[in-house]
């Protein structure tokens, strides 16, 4: 079993555990499943079962926590993963041993695929196929983020499927809508990704580990990680506004959506940030950039989903 290092003070056993599966990450999963709800019922016209609602939202957490331990048990491994940081997991810490945290992945896995099994067999075959390909990218994530498909994979899982899934517990039919209007949040959560990997950049590939970070370089990273936190901005009221002046099929956002602009100040203090990377106002601005880019996804989410309640509101006035 892993060391403590000397001298740090060994926490409990559920501490411990809880470390290894990082709760600190889970907003970025559970975002789009309440963001989904919340569209399923207000835009879907679904009536809200909380109890499947919050079954939905456990699932999540135990699958992403599963992934996270997984993920930490495989950098561990290659090396990657040496250093304690605020958000480091159990293993590196020394709390828990890496075959500890790989079984209680796997037994994390098996919960959440037989809970989400569980769900989709009364929400329809639609969500066995969504559930199925969640599962398959969050267990095979690690491998996905070593061939510089990390950003996908998160893009898919922590926004798309999440949302779609969220929807379907509720209506119990499939819809492209969720999956469209949650693009914003999905880029978010891989500019995370992208931040944390733009920053490790170097280390990575001395260790022969391909990145969207790595492969673009520095100023290609600049660009990527622009689009990605400035997207949703131009994302949103293009839904707003181009389907009502079009007069197609496609179902135009709700003017509430414009809310999300407030999350602009936000976002030009990331980019900032970024453009002063090589000389920072603090130490740490770029090294903490993902956690920073964490918060500003959680506020987007956030005022995402006051824009469906907003809605509401306004209709049943």
């Amino acid at each position: 079993m892993a060391q403590a290092a000397p001298g740090t003070e060994r926490p409990p056993r559920w501490k411990k555990w809880l470390i290894a599966a990082r709760p600190w990450a889970l907003p970025a999963s559970t975002m789009p499943v309440v963001f989904g709800t919340a569209l399923a019922v207000v835009v879907g016209g679904a009536r809200l079962s909380l109890p499947r609602f919050l079954w939905a939202i456990a699932t999540m957490i135990v699958l992403h926590s599963a992934a996270n331990m997984l993920s930490d048990v495989f950098d561990f491994r290659r090396g990657l993963d040496k250093d304690v940081t605020p958000v480091s997991g159990a293993i590196v810490r020394g709390w828990l041993s890496d075959r500890q945290v790989l079984a209680g992945s796997i037994l994390l896995f098996v919960l959440g695929a037989a809970s989400g099994s569980l769900i989709a067999l009364t929400s329809g075959r639609e969500l066995f196929i969504i559930g199925g390909l969640g599962l398959a990218v969050g267990a095979g994530y690690t491998l996905l983020k070593a061939c510089a498909l990390g950003d996908l994979a998160v893009f898919l899982n922590f926004g798309l499927l999440g949302s779609a899934g969220a929807w379907m517990v509720q209506t119990r039919t499939f819809s492209w809508l969720p999956i469209l209007w949650v693009v914003p949040m999905g880029l978010l959560v891989s500019a995370i990704l992208h931040a944390n990997n733009w920053r490790d950049a170097l280390s990575d590939r001395k260790r022969r580990v391909r990145t969207v970070a790595g492969i673009l370089g520095d100023k290609g990273s600049l660009i990527y990680y622009g689009i990605l936190i400035f997207a949703g901005f131009l994302f949103d009221p293009a839904l707003i506004v181009i389907p009502r002046l079009a007069g197609g099929r496609l179902q135009p956002m709700p003017w509430t959506f414009f809310i999300v602009l407030l999350a602009l100040p936000g976002a030009l203090k990331l980019w900032g940030r970024v453009v002063r990377r090589a000389a920072p106002r603090h130490p740490m601005d770029f090294i903490i950039l993902d956690g920073a880019t964490a918060n500003h996804n959680l506020a987007f989410g956030l005022l995402s989903t006051a824009a469906v309640l907003l809605e509401a509101a306004l209709k049943w006035r």
